[in-house]
């Protein structure tokens, strides 16, 4: 049985990697939920924002860019009001200002423990 502990060190690595690609960008109230007790889905899902679509292109391709994992699935790209980024342990929601507060994920997932980054 693998640790799960390893698996949850290296998802925080990562989601630091992409939060500070997402910042580079000017990406919005980034945050980080630590979904592990909550889901076997994944074990965080970091989110962010922008109010532009370039902008979140931008984002998104400064995140595939500048982390050494790529994405195991794209979702929302040919669109860009709500990117979906599926790194497996860490899935990565670039969403449109407007949609990220119709959608409001942070609420949906209140129980998780909640990091902000800032640059």
């Amino acid at each position: 049985m693998p640790d799960r502990s390893l698996e949850s060190d290296s998802s925080a690595v990562l989601v630091e990697q992409i939060a500070e690609q997402a910042l580079e960008k000017k990406a919005e109230d980034v945050i980080s939920l630590d979904v592990n007790e909550l889901t076997s889905l994944t074990d965080f899902f970091l989110i962010c924002s922008a109010d532009t679509e370039p902008q979140i292109k931008a984002i998104c391709d400064n995140i595939r860019k500048g982390t050494n994992s790529k994405p195991w699935h794209i979702e929302g790209y040919e669109k860009l009001h709500w990117v979906l980024l599926d790194y497996i342990d860490v899935v990565v929601h670039v969403f449109r200002t407007t949609e990220r507060e119709y959608y409001s994920l942070e609420k949906l997932w209140a129980d998780a423990p909640r990091r902000e980054f800032t640059d």
